[in-house]
Formats: structure tokens, C-alpha cells, sequence
């Protein structure tokens, strides 16, 4: 069962598997500058995303993986193509719409937190909701804040808080308006080993026992290993889309993209 904003179902035509499709894309185009320094970031990608499903992106630097995220999320537009949440395709949407959109449907945790530093943990984590004119619903907020271990930090501002806490202050502002899809860029790269494995687990958490959505763009095969599925993208164009990798699986294929080559499914890569 998905947990949604506002209560109502993640909308979306049904995948091969007859999963419910949270976000997708279909023969994106995006084209930074004109003539001869044009570049491609992303050329006809089509990608859908099932709803209840942790997905991790990966690619070298260039590859297009931040940029189809932001597309995918409304931080940026493509040159052309469609970008749908649930049903909705943002391309047809005003700009009030959008912002609506992003509010109350898509939650967001960033390598750099974004969170207010004269707000407590509590505030931060309610914000959104407050700006949008919500209440947070009190058992729910219970529910993330103790699975993220944040009971006692809660009056607590940012300044006063380990870098591992305040992300899992990101996570749980990302989580506790329920939104149908959650996007994190590079969500653990300014964390040690141990916090970057406590905001894996929350995450994979909120999708096993939390019916939420969950799309990363990472470098890192360990943090990539949490997930179900690992879309790999070279050149602004999806290589390979695999389930089941190990982080060792992951980081031999990746070697294989930072050498320029695409061939080979990361399984058969020796």
C-alpha cells in the first residue's frame, strides 16, 4: 500500500508488471547552449519508475544522471520529451502548478541538507507541510521520527547536530508528507561510512515497510546496492538496467563505464 499526499492514490498506467508507475519518462531530450558547443545531456531516454521500488541511477561525471533526475523531479525542463508523476505530465503544468506539484507530491534529500538553521529539528521537519498550509499527521510523524531515531533531537537546531542526524532530519522532512516518489542526489556524499548506511537503511525501509518510492543518483556502488534496481547511464543514454547487484557487481561495471566502455550487463563483466 503507497502512502500518498493529500490521501489520494499514486495515479499511473500500470508497467509490464502491472505495477503502478510512480514517476517516468519517455524520449527525453535535453540540449545545454547552441551549434557547435551544444551538448547532449540527455538523448531520448525512456524510463519508468514502479511505485513501492527503491532505484538507484549511476554513470560517470557528464553522464546525464543529475540531469534526468532534476528533469524528473520539475527542477528542470527538457528540450523535449515527456516527464510524468502518476498521471501527471509536468510539461503541461504552469509554474504555480509545478511548485503545487513538487510541494505536496515529491519529496527531496540533497548532499547539501537545506535545512534552516534557526529552525529547530521539528520545524524542519514540518516545514513544507507549514508552507503548504497542512498538519502533519501526528501518528505518522511519530512513526518516521522513531524509526529514525530522532526523539530526542527534536528541539535541537542544526548547529547542534552530528552531519548523520541532520540528514536523517532531511529524511524524515522528505518522508513525513508522505509524497508518492522521493529523489535524493547523491544523498549520502558528504556522510562517513556509518550515516551514509543509517540513511540507506531508512530509506530502503521507508520502501519496505512504508509502501514509498525511492530514486537516488549516486557514485557509490555500496550505496547503490541498497537498492532494487540500478539504472546505468553513459553519454546521456541508458546503458543497462539491472536488479539484484552487488556493490562489487556495481563497481566492476562502473570501472567498465569509466573506461568508455558500455558493452556487457554487469554480470557477465569479469
Amino acid at each position: 500500500m503507497s502512502h500518498t499526499a493529500g490521501g489520494h492514490e499514486p495515479a499511473g498506467t500500470p508497467d509490464s508488471s502491472g505495477r503502478q508507475v510512480a514517476a517516468s519518462a519517455e524520449h527525453l531530450i535535453k540540449t545545454y547552449g547552441k551549434g557547435e558547443t551544444t551538448v547532449h545531456a540527455l538523448r531520448e531516454v525512456t524510463i519508468d519508475f514502479a511505485a513501492g521500488e527503491f532505484t538507484a541511477i549511476m554513470g560517470p561525471s557528464g553522464s546525464g544522471k543529475s540531469t534526468l533526475m532534476h528533469c524528473l523531479a520539475g527542477l528542470d525542463t527538457a528540450t523535449s520529451g515527456t516527464v510524468r508523476i502518476g498521471d501527471t505530465e509536468l510539461t503541461r503544468l504552469s509554474d504555480k502548478q509545478m511548485t503545487r506539484l513538487r510541494r505536496d507530491r515529491v519529496g527531496f534529500v540533497f548532499q547539501a541538507f537545506n535545512l534552516v538553521p534557526t529552525l529547530t529539528a521539528r520545524e524542519n521537519i514540518t516545514l513544507p507541510l507549514d508552507i503548504a498550509g497542512r498538519k502533519p499527521d501526528k501518528e505518522w510523524m511519530a512513526t518516521v521520527v522513531g524509526r529514525l531515531g530522532l526523539e530526542d533531537r527534536l528541539g535541537h537546531r542544526p548547529s547542534e547536530l552530528s552531519g548523520g542526524q541532520v540528514q536523517r532530519v532531511a529524511c524524515a522532512r522528505a518522508l513525513v508528507g508522505r509524497p508518492e516518489i522521493i529523489f535524493g542526489d547523491e544523498p549520502t556524499g558528504n556522510l562517513d561510512s556509518r550515516s551514509s548506511g543509517e540513511v540507506l537503511s531508512i530509506l530502503r525501509t521507508s520502501v519496505d515497510d512504508l509502501g514509498q518510492t525511492v530514486v537516488i543518483v549516486t557514485h557509490d556502488p555500496r550505496a547503490a546496492s541498497y537498492a532494487d534496481r540500478v539504472v546505468f547511464l553513459a553519454d546521456g543514454q541508458i546503458v543497462s538496467d539491472q536488479r539484484g547487484l552487488s556493490s562489487d557487481d556495481i563497481f566492476e561495471y562502473m570501472k567498465h563505464l569509466d573506461n568508455g566502455s558500455h558493452a556487457g550487463d554487469p554480470d557477465q563483466v569479469g
